[in-house]
């Protein structure tokens, strides 16, 4: 079976609200389940593809700082 874990994340929540994707993000991070992870791996390339330099350096600051706490 032929398996594109992309496609198949991005066709699942294509047409979401954005309430339904942050449901989607805070249910997968509260379940705390390791399967997840790849699927919030793909809605961040999806948001890291479309962010704005700016945007990323932002994202990038509050990932430094939030490994800094751990």
């Amino acid at each position: 079976m032929d398996l594109n874990l992309r496609h198949a994340v991005i066709a699942n929540v294509s047409g979401n609200s954005q309430e339904e994707l942050e449901h989607t993000i805070v249910d997968a991070i509260q379940s705390g389940e390791e399967k997840m992870l790849p699927g919030l791996g793909v809605l961040f390339e999806v948001i890291w593809q479309h962010a704005t330099e700016s945007d990323k350096t932002e994202m990038l600051e509050t990932l430094e700082q939030g490994l800094k706490a751990k």
